[in-house]
Formats: C-alpha cells, sequence, structure tokens
C-alpha cells in the first residue's frame, strides 16, 4: 500500500492527490547527462551532508544500482521516483521519508528534484513542505541560480521556479459527458497542460488526469499554485454537477455502468492493467454516487498501484509474463472485493 496516501484527503470525492516538485541544480557541477560516476557520487555526498539536519532518522536513502529492476518500476508505479530517474542507474539514487510525502531524487534529469505528494487536494501543504526542504538545502549547497532567469535547469522549460504543480482528479462525468477534450484546450490556452496516470507520455486510463502548469518563467511559485488552486476547485464543480445530472437524467445506463464493472471485476479470471483501472474507477464512481456504502472503495486507487506489472510481481514474488500478471491481477482483484463483502 503506498504511504502517502493515507490519512484525511480534501476534496477526496474528485481530486486523487496532489503533487508539488521542484528542479535544482549544484552550481559547481556539471548537469548529471555529462557527469562521471565519480563527480555523480561526489555530488550525491554533498546534497546528503547537506541533508543531515533534515533527514535524521525520516528518510531512507537508496541507490538505483543497488536495487532491482523490479523495485525500481515498484517504486515508479507508486509514483514515488519518476522514470527517468532510473535511465541513468549508476549515476542515480533518492532520499524517501517514512511516510513517502517527501522524495529527494538526486541525478534524475537535474542534481535534485524535492518532490511532496499529499492525497486529495492539497496543494498548500505540499507547497510548504517542499519550500521547507527546498530552504534547507539553499542554506547548505550553493544553487545554480541567475538574477534574470531564476533556477537554472537542465531542460529549458523548467528554467524559472523550476516548479511543477500537478492535482490527480478522477474525471468520469466530464469524460462521459464528451467534454474532457474542450476542457483540456481550455486548459492548454491559459498555460496548464493535461497528462495521464504516470505523468508525461502516457495516456488517461480510467478517467484520472493529471493537471498541471506549464510555465515556470515569469511567474513566482505562489502564482503557481494559485492559479492551479483556482482552475481545479472549479473543475470539481463542474465534475460533481455532471455526476448529478447523468444519475438524475440517464440513471438508468449509470449505475448499469458501475454494476456491470462491479460483475467483470468480481468473477473475470483474467484481466489487463488498463481494463483493471477503466472498471476499478467505475467502482469508484459508484462509491462517490452513493451506490456502495463501504467506505474502503475510497482506496481504490491503492488497488490501481497494487496490480500494475511490477507490484503484482513483487506481491507474488516471482517474474511473471503478461498471461500470468493479467491472472493473478484478476485473483487479486476478486480477491479484493470478496473481502469488502466480508
Amino acid at each position: 500500500m503506498a504511504k502517502w496516501l493515507d490519512g484525511t484527503a480534501i476534496d477526496e470525492d474528485v481530486v486523487i492527490s496532489t503533487r508539488v516538485r521542484v528542479a535544482r541544480n549544484i552550481s559547481k557541477y556539471r548537469f548529471p547527462s555529462y557527469m562521471t560516476v565519480d563527480e555523480s557520487d561526489s555530488l550525491t555526498d554533498d546534497i546528503l551532508n547537506g541533508m543531515k539536519e533534515v533527514i535524521d532518522d525520516n528518510y531512507r536513502f537508496i541507490r538505483i544500482r543497488d536495487i532491482s529492476p523490479r523495485d525500481q518500476m515498484v517504486y515508479i508505479e507508486d509514483h514515488l521516483i519518476s522514470p527517468n530517474l532510473i535511465e541513468r542507474k549508476d549515476k542515480s539514487s533518492f532520499l524517501i521519508r517514512n511516510d513517502e510525502r517527501a522524495i529527494i531524487m538526486i541525478n534524475e534529469e537535474d542534481h535534485i528534484r524535492i518532490q511532496t505528494l499529499f492525497p486529495g487536494f492539497n496543494l498548500t501543504d505540499a507547497w510548504k513542505l517542499c519550500s521547507d526542504i527546498d530552504d534547507k538545502l539553499s542554506e547548505k549547497l550553493e544553487y545554480a541560480f541567475d538574477d534574470k532567469w531564476g533556477y537554472l535547469t537542465a531542460c529549458p522549460t523548467n528554467v524559472g521556479t523550476g516548479m511543477r504543480a500537478s492535482v490527480m482528479l478522477h474525471l468520469p462525468c466530464i469524460t462521459m459527458s464528451k467534454t474532457i477534450n474542450s476542457l483540456i484546450e481550455g486548459l492548454r490556452e491559459i498555460g496548464l497542460t493535461v497528462r495521464g496516470l504516470y505523468g508525461e507520455g502516457s495516456e488517461a486510463h480510467g478517467y484520472l488526469y493529471q493537471i498541471s502548469n506549464q510555465v515556470t518563467l515569469g511567474e513566482s511559485e505562489e502564482d503557481i499554485i494559485g492559479k492551479l488552486n483556482k482552475v481545479v476547485y472549479q473543475i470539481i464543480q463542474r465534475e460533481r454537477k455532471t455526476r448529478e445530472y447523468l444519475k438524475k437524467n440517464n440513471s438508468i445506463d449509470f449505475e448499469n455502468r458501475i454494476y456491470r464493472s462491479y460483475g467483470i471485476l468480481s468473477y473475470a479470471r483474467i484481466m489487463s492493467s488498463k481494463e483493471a483501472i477503466t472498471h476499478l474507477s467505475n467502482l469508484r464512481l459508484g462509491w462517490e454516487m452513493g451506490l456502495f456504502s463501504n467506505d474502503e472503495i475510497k482506496d481504490i486507487f491503492n488497488l490501481m498501484i497494487e496490480i500494475q506489472p511490477a507490484n503484482i510481481q513483487k506481491k507474488f514474488d516471482k517474474d511473471m509474463n503478461d498471461e500470468d500478471r493479467d491472472i493473478a491481477r484478476a485473483k487479486k482483484i476478486r480477491d479484493y472485493l470478496y473481502n469488502l463483502e466480508g
């Protein structure tokens, strides 16, 4: 289970999670793609020394080269590290807080990626935690910073604040009403971008969408957070109104979609991850709309993580081909629903 999803979640009927990430580089080192292994080890030592007052016993340090490919993918599927972090396995590492709400990635695309994760809609706390860690590190390390351009980053699109703030939304009814494309276009026009479950390059399975800022230059961190807060709140209200409209005006089709998914999940013997996420998303919608009373269904996003390929193989502690994973995934979902029914 993803620890970072535990706890009180604001607007959890629509918002799954909140993430804030800042990119930083140390002025005396080359960007990670140009560094030798020795240079990357030296940089890692500098960061760990700078973090001494912050980490104490609350953080674990993990080198990518010291963990198996399967465990690397589990961390990615759990949304704790980015796929880019494992591209240079001999150079990269990360620090992870025990509650998983703070992660410091080292030698990803930039020297440092500070990431904070919260359940529900909580940009304020996510940014505060990220900023606090950033401030403590900046006291010990000399960041690459320009008075005109702001924080210097390996990719020009991150120059300025170096910040990406994102919110993962569950938007089944906006999607069903076929207005999601116009929403996405409208967001792009105001400098926001929409991605799928696993960020850049991923598809939006299960009506799950990540909305984040696209502009990092010319706006302050507070401006970015404020803008995203305002827009996401409007989307939350729109999704809620669309749900009520569909339930009232198309109740049979609406309920049929949800209960059909419940039946498939309860009895299927083979299930791909894409199909599973779609049906689990419908199940979550059923809980949100009061068709299911068991509050454990609200945590179904955790199950979406646990049925991903690497997580499935870790649970059964063996390598599997696609068919074996699909069989194991279907069984795990059946067992989950059986336990819910008690």
